[in-house]
């Protein structure tokens, strides 16, 4: 595997900590033009994408894309030979280039997007090739492992006249527009408080427990690893479940919570938080894995303050079933909510779903005049529901559009980073175990140098271009 070139980093970057090497030449060590985003012109050019990351997330978003006439998956990519041929064949028929080094496919002058779906460790350094290489990209959530991942990320988006879309598909939900509308446009009055939830039963053993072992076939197990420290192989770090590791992922709240902490700044019209706090454990559920299986976070937001509950102990979230028979995501069962968001006015409750939403009336006594009294009757919203259907399809559909059409992206990478930030300041906070005070302006903690160190960390060689 070949080490990345060293270039100096541009001074307009916004942290003097990534300006040591965050130009992320090819593997072959030439610098490569844009000349790809050039040839992308128009309805009835071909738009071909590369895969890097050929998992179950990454084949079904890209099966979504590729229904799209004229787009197609032509280079497969991934450190596992036998998840690069399986998508190869779903997604291609088996035709199409393979590889493991995703610096290969920047090389590529065929290739004019790149659809990233690794493990949330390697988002970062195949974005920022894409997009220094003139290469469209979409990239799945959280847009990076840590904090400065993710503004290295916006820093080269912005560099670069390609187009960036996150995988934040709730941004391409009508209802969730809609949504927005009921709140901003005050139908939906006074709203200071949001809560949002992510629940799953892990117990009682979790992922379970397993030994290290050899890599099987075709694993490039050094190259997984990438910027995360050296382990020895174990099938639990590995796939589904690489999730339970603060190495590699955030845990429920960067995989679940970043796309409703997006809904909220969509819904609330404002996402730069203020302080963070947050408190939980690894309490009930077993096996191997360092992240707590209950964590509560409180964000203070300019003119309202938002609780962020993950539970994987429980199932039913953090309110049941209130409309019979309305589809709800994750639900397993009649009575359950396991994912949510609920935003609390004064004359009702929205209650929100990737799926659709709710307004519950509001019926609580008002202690005003007798003339306050009735305004607020007549402002009193009716119940209703609404159903919506599940977005990754118009999403995918919508990065073909934006690349071949000039189609404005609804998620960039401004508005991924700032989601996937709330999340990575919940984890922080956990960690730190005090209150932060966060500085939107300049994405750092006020006054505390031990919360800032945990803004990035430091990666492991050669792939330590964004590092601290």
């Amino acid at each position: 595997m070949q080490h990345l070139d060293q270039q100096a980093e541009p001074a307009n970057l916004p942290d003097a900590r990534m300006q040591r090497r965050h130009f992320l030449r090819t593997a072959g060590g030439a610098a490569v033009t844009a000349a790809s985003a050039a040839r992308v012109a128009g309805a009835n050019s071909r738009l071909r994408i590369a895969l890097v990351g050929c998992g179950g997330r990454g084949k079904s978003v890209a099966a979504k894309a590729a229904a799209v006439e004229g787009a197609e998956y032509g280079y497969f990519c991934d450190v596992y030979d036998k998840q690069a041929e399986a998508a190869r064949e779903e997604l291609a028929g088996g035709v199409g280039k393979l590889g493991k080094d995703f610096r290969r496919v920047m090389d590529d002058k065929d290739i004019d997007a790149v659809h990233v779906a690794t493990p949330d460790h390697w988002h970062a350094l195949p974005a920022v090739a894409a997009l220094e290489a003139g290469k469209h990209v979409y990239v799945e959530k959280p847009l990076g492992h840590n904090v400065l991942e993710g503004k290295a990320m916006v820093a080269a988006a912005a560099r670069s006249k390609a187009v960036f879309l996150t995988g934040t598909q709730h941004r391409s939900a009508p209802h969730l527009q809609e949504a927005a509308e009921i709140v901003q446009g005050g139908t939906l009055q006074d709203v200071h408080f949001v809560r949002v939830w992510n629940y799953a039963n892990l117990m009682p053993v979790g992922p379970g427990e397993k030994p290290d072992s050899d890599p099987p076939p075709g694993l490039d197990w050094d190259f997984y690893l990438g910027p995360a420290p050296w382990v020895p192989f174990n099938e639990l770090r590995f796939l589904r479940t690489y999730r339970m590791f603060f190495d590699y992922a955030g845990g429920w709240i960067t995989d679940f919570g970043t796309h409703r902490f997006d809904t909220v700044h969509q819904i609330m019209g404002e996402e730069r938080p203020k302080s963070v706090v947050a408190a939980g454990g690894r309490f009930a559920v077993g096996g191997m894995g360092d992240q707590p299986d209950l964590l509560q976070v409180t964000l203070e937001y300019p003119g309202f303050v938002l609780s962020y509950e993950t539970c994987n102990i429980n199932s039913f979230g953090s309110m049941g079933r209130l409309t019979p028979g309305m589809p709800l995501h994750g639900a397993r069962a009649p009575e359950n909510r396991p994912n949510g968001m609920v935003f609390y006015g004064s004359n009702g409750t929205l209650i929100v779903d990737r799926l659709g939403y709710e307004i519950i009336p509001e019926t609580g006594a008002y202690g005003g005049s007798l003339s306050d009294k009735d305004a607020f009757a007549k402002s009193r919203l009716k119940r209703m529901h609404k159903s919506g259907s599940e977005p990754s399809q118009l999403h995918a559909e919508h990065f073909v559009r934006c690349v071949r059409d000039g189609e404005p992206p609804r998620s960039e990478a401004v508005t991924g980073h700032r989601s996937s930030l709330v999340a990575h300041l919940g984890n922080i906070a956990y960690h730190a175990g005090r209150k932060l005070k966060w500085d939107s302006e300049r994405e750092d903690f006020e006054g505390d140098a031990e919360a800032s160190q945990m803004l990035g960390r430091k990666a492991r060689k050669p792939w330590d271009a964004i590092s601290i």
